[in-house]
């Protein structure tokens, strides 16, 4: 491992186009677990100008069945989804909650899929499909997640807090943020490049309200990062290319599942491929994990690593995971193998099959609009809401090695 480089990691806000589509399709998984806990759900959302389309399959008891929906479900799902955008705060002209076209073409699950799937006789519930996961943790922020990623994501959350309060009345939905940090012996002591592009009203990027929006930026950045990380080395680009009224998804296209880097480590750590959004618990890439971040996070607060990645396989249809993988980079007090044992051994886990994660960790429940926008990880467990994050499993882990 080098102990001393260069890292970056961006996010982006809740009104990028990408972020509109992956809340609109976890507000359509929520709204379908409200309904039935054990949904279906493949989701995927189109946005663009004046325009949201829905596509991809689903099963749920008194609202699909039968090749039928039931009465008045599809009004419910058009009322959710313009919900959705209102929420985020698109009122524009070439994107306004109230006024572009719907379009819902989502349909029945495959029948060779819900085969496979679903238990029966002796047969225990499958993975929804086949693939990799992987979860991590490291002891950079008190939230054990990458802080390149961290900061990022606190910086656009806070604005979006202001652009609703008010406190910043000139700040429009769409934003991106981009965090580079200078590291030594493995530990962040510099930032030396913030980037911030944000939507703004209307004159906010020429002289004196320009002024006022970079002078903005920069407070919520001072407010966000330690101190001792802004020095005479930090270079900010704000808005570096000038204008940004257009945005959201009259500015660009969004589809469900393009910001999946944003949504786990920032690049710190390895992605499985699989998108998160749109996805009820049955299916690995979400749940596996969500499981995967949990374990690792665990073995991170246990003081067993300063970092750790997890790696999880599954087949679909077959319920026990092909294999899993613990790497500590050479920070764990405790082999690696030894580790991946005690995992196995935790009975509570349930054989880390998919009912078992969607069991342990509460899954089966309308938890997921929250996670659409600024990370699935590295948020506050509260209540029903990120159980992942919990660090529940320390005792366990620590009398287990």
């Amino acid at each position: 491992m080098r102990s001393n480089y260069l890292f970056t990691s961006e996010s982006v806000s809740e009104g990028h186009p990408d972020k509109v589509a992956d809340q609109i399709s976890d507000a359509i998984v929520d709204l379908f677990l409200s309904k039935d806990p054990e949904a279906r759900i493949a989701c995927e959302t189109l946005t663009t100008t004046q325009l949201v389309v829905l596509a991809g399959e689903i099963r749920c008891r008194g609202v699909y069945e039968n090749g039928a929906w039931a009465p008045g479900a599809q009004e419910e799902i058009e009322r959710t989804v313009r919900e959705t955008v209102k929420r985020i705060g698109y009122e524009q002209e070439g994107f306004h909650w109230n006024e572009f076209t719907f379009h819902n073409n989502l349909h029945g699950q495959s029948e060779h899929i819900a085969q496979g799937v679903d238990a029966s006789g002796n047969k225990d519930e499958g993975a929804g499909d086949q693939g990799i996961m992987f979860g991590f943790a490291c002891d950079e922020t008190p939230d054990l997640m990458p802080a390149t990623l961290y900061y990022s994501h606190k910086i656009l959350e806070r604005m979006a807090a202001d652009r609703h309060s008010g406190a910043a009345p000139f700040l429009e939905p769409d934003a991106k943020s981009q965090v580079t940090l200078r590291f030594e012996n493995g530990a962040p002591v510099a930032a030396t490049a913030i980037v911030v592009s944000t939507q703004h009203g209307k004159g906010y990027d020429q002289g004196e309200q320009e002024s006022k929006l970079k002078a903005y930026v920069k407070r919520v950045v001072a407010d966000i990062l330690p101190a001792e990380l802004l020095n005479g080395e930090t270079v900010y680009h704000i808005n570096p290319t000038g204008s940004f009224e257009i945005g959201g998804p009259d500015g660009d296209a969004g589809l469900t599942g393009r910001k999946i880097i944003v949504d786990t480590y920032g690049g710190a750590a390895p992605h499985g491929g699989g998108a998160f959004s749109g996805k009820d618990p049955t299916k690995v890439d979400r749940s596996a994990a969500y499981i995967s971040r949990y374990l690792a996070k665990n073995i991170v607060a246990a003081g067993l690593a300063r970092r750790c990645t997890i790696q999880l396989a599954y087949a679909i249809g077959v319920s026990e995971p092909l294999s899993l993988y613990v790497d500590t980079h050479g920070t764990g007090t405790i082999d690696d193998a030894a580790i991946e044992k005690a995992i196995m051994g935790i009975s509570e886990l349930g054989g880390l099959t998919p009912r078992g994660i969607r069991t342990h960790l509460g899954l089966n429940k309308p938890i997921y609009q929250r996670t659409a926008a600024y990370g699935h990880f590295g948020r506050k467990a509260e209540g029903d809401f990120f159980p992942w994050e919990k660090t529940d499993l320390v005792e366990k882990l620590k009398a287990a090695l």
